[in-house]
């Protein structure tokens, strides 16, 4: 390995340290045992070389938001580590869901009729039952996926019993320019209500008030990889 590629190692390494010291911390302070909330490292447009990179430093669950970036590098990295959990935790078309099944082992942005019907089909056709989330669209953005809130509970209820799917847990992205505390606890609240355990919520930036919500899972990338660049003229809200 080159010198470079040792500074790229410990940075990653020293970074994921960090980082689960701090989740570590939350969790005590939240009054909850450590082990209880896992850590998805998001690695959208990072290359595999950097994965391997944090797979060396004990990381074994990602997260990936689009189904083509992962497809172009989880198959390689998932045949040379057997332990890996992939997460999709982006917008799921239902013209991908074949390969998203395929693919991952858990989907978190269940968001609509379309798309919990295709999946169903594509398990059935598979033989293969990925842990499924419902993406709750807590601030009811118009440009955001997910659920409605109030809607919830019929959707879910509807992914139970007409398309047969078990639900493991809801999914939420606060607005980005609003305290994320409300959207979490809301978020818990249904959880709670519908008898569901995992909660995917919380990023790089607020990831340790979602664990005083009760987060299972806390999505963060820029915290171990660093800032990705500038989409056209705005920047991609960072996990």
């Amino acid at each position: 390995m080159s010198p470079k590629q040792d500074i790229v190692a410990e940075s990653v390494a020293e970074r994921l340290a960090a980082l689960r010291g701090e989740i570590d911390a939350a969790a005590e302070k939240a009054k909850r045992d450590p082990q209880s909330v896992k850590l998805v490292a998001v690695t959208k447009t990072v290359p595999a070389q950097v994965i391997e990179e944090a797979i060396a430093a004990g990381q074994s669950r990602f997260g990936e938001n689009r189904v083509q970036e992962a497809k172009s590098k989880w198959p390689a990295l998932k045949a040379c580590h057997a332990d890996l959990e992939l997460h999709l935790i982006g917008p799921l078309q239902s013209n991908k869901v074949e390969e998203a099944v395929a693919l991952f082992d858990v989907i978190e942005t269940v968001d609509r009729q379309k798309v919990a019907r295709a999946l169903a089909e594509a398990m059935a056709r598979q033989g293969k039952r990925p842990r499924l989330l419902v993406q709750i669209n807590t601030g009811e953005e118009a440009q955001k996926a997910g659920i409605a809130p109030q809607d919830a509970d019929a959707f879910v209820a509807q992914c139970r019993d007409e398309f047969g799917l078990a639900i493991d847990g809801l999914m939420c992205i606060p607005p980005f320019d609003e305290e994320p505390s409300p959207h979490f606890a809301l978020l818990a609240k249904i959880a709670g209500r519908l008898g569901l355990k995992e909660l995917s919520m919380g990023m790089s930036g607020d990831f340790a008030k979602a664990i005083l919500f009760g987060a299972t899972y806390v999505r963060v990338g820029t915290a171990i990889f660093g800032a990705r660049p500038l989409v056209g003229r705005e920047m991609v809200q960072e996990p």
